[in-house]
């Protein structure tokens, strides 16, 4: 009984840590001093979350898979920058999300904009087919890690 007591508990905790999520900012200046201090890489997500169908799709192949999730939070630090239909932002994440979507001339969803520590842009990437590989591979291509 006990053996069996120890490997559900083992399964759960594994289970836990394979079910673990990238950690979303909504604060893209206290991201980007996150990721100096931890020497990552921000990625800046410009999404529709409850609208945008390449959006979603991103959010369900790429980012909620544990291949991706191990990646992210070895390397990246991450911000959702939304613009959603139904969910409401409050009058400060709306006009934050606004300024940098103007600062970095967002014309679509998803978008997504890789910073380094300092601020400075080192990428922009699309929608990428393929799952969680092609998208650390092009990631890594275009981000030269």
């Amino acid at each position: 009984m006990k053996k069996l007591i120890l490997g559900l508990t083992t399964a759960l905790a594994l289970f836990s840590a394979t079910a673990a999520e990238v950690t979303w900012l909504t604060d893209a200046t206290k991201a980007q001093t996150q990721a100096k201090a931890e020497k990552k890489l921000v990625m800046l997500d410009f999404t529709g979350s409850d609208w945008c169908g390449w959006c979603i799709k991103l959010h369900k192949e790429v980012f909620s898979q544990p291949e991706f999730i191990e990646y992210a939070n070895k390397n990246i630090v991450a911000v959702e920058v939304d613009f959603p239909s139904k969910k409401k932002l409050n009058a400060q994440q709306r006009s934050d999300n606004d300024a940098l979507a103007k600062k970095y001339g967002i014309q679509g969803y998803p978008t997504l904009i890789i910073l380094d520590g300092d601020g400075k842009k080192v990428a922009e990437m699309p929608y990428v087919k393929g799952g969680p590989k092609a998208f650390i591979a092009e990631f890594e291509k275009l981000t030269k890690r």
